[in-house]
């Protein structure tokens, strides 16, 4: 585990990271968003009008979607909510703590691993960034599709298990 080629390389400037946003349907992947500082309610909205309705909008099948967010406070802010009903972007109802019916997370680990094994590691936030945009890029088709195509998996293992944690 000490093998230098299994180390992955740190940057010491305390708590770097770079915040992402992103989404996908079961057919195409949509934008990878770098956010920068404290994410509001209105960085948010603004965020969604300018990268979600695209993207929406962009769909074979507009009408052919569900949009999926955690209960965040920024996601459930009164004018988030509204923005949303506005805009008709229909959203599934989440429960308390459910992070099993959320397969972004499995979009991002598998995004995670890609960045780990990319030929050169990130040296920077911008450097990591870039490398986030390629192989978010690269991401295979499947991956996605089989997110997708979980989803009543999912919330038949959650609703069995009581919103208690599922293997998903």
């Amino acid at each position: 585990k000490y093998d230098p080629k299994c180390l992955i390389p740190t940057f010491k400037s305390g708590q770097e990271s770079v915040m992402i946003w992103g989404c996908f349907t079961k057919n195409k992947l949509g934008p990878l968003v770098r956010l920068e500082g404290r994410i509001t309610a209105n960085i948010y909205i603004e965020m969604l009008e300018n990268y979600l309705l695209p993207f929406i909008n962009d769909l074979e099948n507009k009408d052919d979607y569900t949009f999926q967010e955690d209960n965040a406070p920024i996601h459930t802010a009164n004018k988030a909510k509204k923005w949303k009903d506005d805009n008709n972007i229909r959203s599934l109802l989440w429960p308390a703590q459910s992070p099993d019916l959320n397969p972004i997370e499995n979009l991002w680990d598998e995004l995670e691993k890609k960045v780990r094994k990319h030929n050169s590691l990130p040296k920077n936030k911008d450097n990591l960034w870039e490398i986030l945009q390629e192989e978010w890029s690269k991401l295979d088709e499947d991956i996605y599709k089989n997110l997708v195509d979980s989803m009543p998996r999912r919330i038949a293992a959650v609703i069995d298990n009581k919103g208690n944690p599922t293997k998903y």
